[in-house]
């Protein structure tokens, strides 16, 4: 029996740091990174209500109004990149 293992080369991250107005509690965290992580070629989103910043990895550079339109969509402003 042979098992056929894929490994997929890394691919150099982007990390993308990003203000959004109007978090405060561990729900509207939840809220912008579902938003967030439906986006294409994310990776990994970290939302921090006490500080307001939002750390988005990516497999490339997302476009800033793609993201825009998902922080909107969750109900809360991005106000741009860190």
């Amino acid at each position: 029996m042979t098992a056929e293992t894929t490994k997929d080369e890394q691919a150099p991250a982007v990390t993308t740091v990003y203000e959004v107005k109007g978090m405060t509690c561990g729900h509207c965290e939840g809220a912008v990174s579902q938003e967030l992580s439906a986006l294409d070629g994310v990776t990994s989103v970290q939302a921090a209500a006490s500080t307001g910043k939002v750390t988005v990895v990516s497999r490339a550079p997302l476009d800033e109004e793609a993201v825009r339109a998902a922080v909107d969509e969750a109900g809360y402003e991005l106000l741009g990149t860190v």
